[in-house]
């Protein structure tokens, strides 16, 4: 497994990592057994990275992957979670000092680490990013021993940049995969250049790059893919990437065809690994298998050019006009 440095964080990421929001809610049941063995199987696989957060199951998530890295080799991993989430309303005022050590200390105890790896501000409200007592605050949490680092995950380019912007900043994680292409425009060279991390979520379009849904899908009730298809719980970005369902179904018919080593999960993986500034990606997986093949995607070969130009074209002809110009 390749891993990348990341010059703020003072870490090197494994290029594919774990999302385990799967293990905590909003993709159906996941039981405690099978989470358990995901996370063997991707540490074992060579995933070193793990990506979680305090809403994920309200706790659930957390509470699995820290009682995991410390039942292994806890320095072997990276370990980050998200904070903010939890604010109601989730509006820029709910931003205080006492309510991001409020959410960290909740963190701390269920990941049973004094001090954090990582913690990203969880898709904050726009005003945040351009709150500088906010980050004062980042800051000084950081001096307090309560994190290593922090970074942000958002929703927008235009808020990537602006997180970019921050001195201290150390990683920004964005949807990017085939079907949601626009931070290749500006935000993984910009990461690049400052030393910030770029952390690719939404890697396969919550499951349509694997080519496996079609029309008659169906999910539960429970699924963010059947109860957020139009942002009714969270923006719709985060599910199938803010690309129509149909329209999706459709494209990643496309994308399956094009040949390629791999499985189109995989190949999918394979792209986002392969751009520029990208420093890891992280997958989710509802199974052992599944978490040991998105960690294989990393020894894959690039995709060729004639298949590079395909999945470009894939995205100019059908899903261009329903997301770019949107985040």
């Amino acid at each position: 497994m390749e891993h990348r440095a990341v010059p703020r964080l003072g870490r090197e990421l494994s290029v594919v990592g774990l999302g385990c929001w799967q293990l905590g809610a909003d993709w159906g049941d996941v039981p405690q057994e099978r989470a358990v063995a995901i996370l063997e199987a991707a540490a074992d696989a060579g995933v070193t990275f793990l990506d979680t957060a305090d809403v994920y199951g309200d706790g659930r998530s957390e509470r699995l992957v820290g009682a995991f890295v410390h039942e292994h080799a806890r320095d072997r991993f990276t370990v980050a979670t998200k904070m903010g989430r939890r604010a109601d309303p989730h509006t820029s005022a709910q931003f205080t000092p006492d309510n991001l050590r409020r959410w960290n200390d909740r963190s701390r105890e269920l990941l049973g680490d004094d001090t954090l790896d990582l913690v990203q501000l969880h898709c904050p409200p726009t005003e945040v990013y351009h709150r500088d007592d906010v980050f004062d605050t980042l800051d000084e949490m950081v001096a307090e021993g309560r994190m290593r680092a922090y970074g942000v995950s958002v929703e927008t380019v235009a808020e990537a940049l602006a997180a970019i912007a921050r001195p201290h900043v150390a990683s920004v994680q964005i949807i990017l995969n085939v079907f949601r292409r626009k931070p290749l425009e500006e935000v993984t060279g910009a990461g690049a250049e400052a030393g910030v991390g770029i952390i690719a979520r939404v890697p396969l379009a919550s499951g349509l790059l694997t080519g496996k849904f079609d029309e008659t899908s169906t999910f539960a009730d429970d699924d963010h893919r059947q109860f957020n298809r139009h942002g009714e719980a969270f923006d719709v970005g985060e599910t199938f990437a803010g690309v129509p369902y149909e329209v999706g179904v459709q494209a990643a018919r496309e994308f399956s065809a094009v040949d390629g080593p791999g499985t189109p999960a995989q190949r999918a993986l394979r792209w986002i690994v392969d751009q520029p500034g990208v420093t890891t990606t992280i997958p989710g997986a509802s199974s052992p298998d599944q978490a040991r093949a998105n960690a294989a995607a990393a020894a894959l070969p690039p995709p060729t050019e004639e298949a590079a130009r395909a999945y470009a074209d894939l995205y100019d002809r059908r899903i261009r006009e329903h997301v770019h110009g949107r985040w």
